[in-house]
């Protein structure tokens, strides 16, 4: 397994609507496993393929705390079948946009359609904080990323700290 380069705001991969996957092979295994690895390494959560330079529609979450065993989650193709009513509001980061945190409101559950590692089609009722990482991911399929999901103002303000933070790296 290897750790990948992860791709930051504003690059252009990000912003494009994955392809979809023709057939979940030892090729894409490897991949999901090179994905999960690299979401370890920076304690991420979830991750899409684009955020690893990649046009594909897959992701890999992984809500375990420290403290459980892991339970990852591997979709290729996936897509919300249903969407609840409810909605919730909850704080959000991103690999893709590092150190940076938003309120973003999502609904509340979700189930989700997709392929599993070994290509076997499953459906996963996801709520909670489940639900939340779900609908982050597969925005990231669209070129969708959660600053677009906040005020234009407090979008402004999130990136002008990001702006400030990467002067204050590339100074060190």
């Amino acid at each position: 397994m290897a750790v990948l380069k992860l791709y930051e705001y504003p690059h252009p991969i990000l912003k494009k609507k994955a392809q979809k996957v023709e057939k979940v092979d030892d090729e894409m295994r490897k991949f999901l496993d090179d994905m999960l690895e690299t979401m370890y390494a920076d304690a991420g959560v979830g991750l899409a393929a684009p955020q690893v330079g990649v046009s594909q529609r897959v992701v890999v979450i992984d809500i375990a705390h420290d403290d459980e065993e892991p339970n990852p989650y591997y979709m290729v193709n996936p897509e919300i079948i249903w969407k609840s009513e409810e909605k919730v509001c909850g704080e959000e980061g991103c690999l893709s946009v590092p150190d940076q945190r938003a309120e973003v409101e999502r609904f509340a559950a979700v189930k989700v359609k997709y392929l599993d590692y070994d290509g076997k089609e499953q459906e996963l009722l996801a709520e909670g904080f489940l639900a939340i990482a779900v609908q982050h991911e597969l925005d990231h399929l669209d070129g969708i990323l959660y600053i677009d999901r906040i005020s234009r103002l407090k979008r402004q303000m999130l990136l002008k700290k990001l702006e400030k933070m990467r002067k204050e790296k590339a100074h060190q």
